[in-house]
């Protein structure tokens, strides 16, 4: 079932998508899940990868603004995807609670550890290198600042940061909190260092003092 659900999930994800959700995205959590998966041998890893490949094929729609949630959409979507290849209904049940649980702003609680693992890959995804490339990819696309002098990430009063950069602070750097696995905040702690030596770089370069002294 994997690899027809894989095929299906696919053909949700165009090309011209941003790369912060584009189908290799997925790939990326798909291997997150993988190297979670290490600490929990006994949990439903078909569930968990049928998950992933889902949790995110209503992200187009929303960016187009034909949806107001990609994930509740999706759940939705992936429920009648696997009820016609014969998934079971606690498949279905287990699947469709990983897609609603694994968006960071709708604060549904994932209630089931194959709902964490998908939660802590999708979230290991946005820190890091590629956390940084994502960040400034998406808001380029939708012409936000990287960064504005004025507004230092202290001050910034928004939830997800008005500025590139601040987002960065605001959610990224947060991330590490929102863990549900062991093995996922020990990953995140480690890519949320290279993220604060980015910004600490960052704010060198911004404020002219990116070259040491001699």
């Amino acid at each position: 079932m994997i690899e027809s659900i894989r095929s299906i999930a696919r053909t949700y994800f165009r090309p011209e998508m941003n790369p912060a959700h584009d189908w290799f995205h997925v790939q990326r959590v798909e291997r997150n899940a993988d190297e979670l998966l290490r600490d929990y041998p006994h949990v439903d890893a078909t569930r968990i990868r049928l998950s992933v490949l889902l949790h995110d094929i209503g992200r187009a729609k929303e960016d187009r603004g034909d949806i107001e949630d990609h994930a509740e959409w999706g759940a939705t979507e992936s429920a009648r995807i696997l009820d016609e290849h014969g998934a079971s209904e606690e498949t279905i049940d287990a699947v469709t609670h990983c897609i609603r649980a694994h968006r960071y702003s709708t604060h549904i609680a994932p209630k089931t550890t194959e709902a964490k693992i998908v939660s802590d890959a999708d979230n290991l995804d946005a820190l890091g290198a590629i956390g940084i490339a994502r960040c400034f990819t998406y808001g380029g696309e939708r012409g936000l600042s990287i960064h504005n002098p004025s507004l230092p990430p202290e001050e910034d009063a928004s939830t997800a940061g008005t500025t590139q950069f601040n987002h960065l602070y605001n959610k990224i750097l947060d991330l590490p909190n929102r863990m549900y696995t062991d093995a996922g905040k020990e990953l995140a702690e480690e890519r949320s260092e290279f993220v604060r030596r980015f910004t600490q770089r960052f704010k060198k370069e911004t404020t002219g003092r990116s070259t040491e002294s001699h």
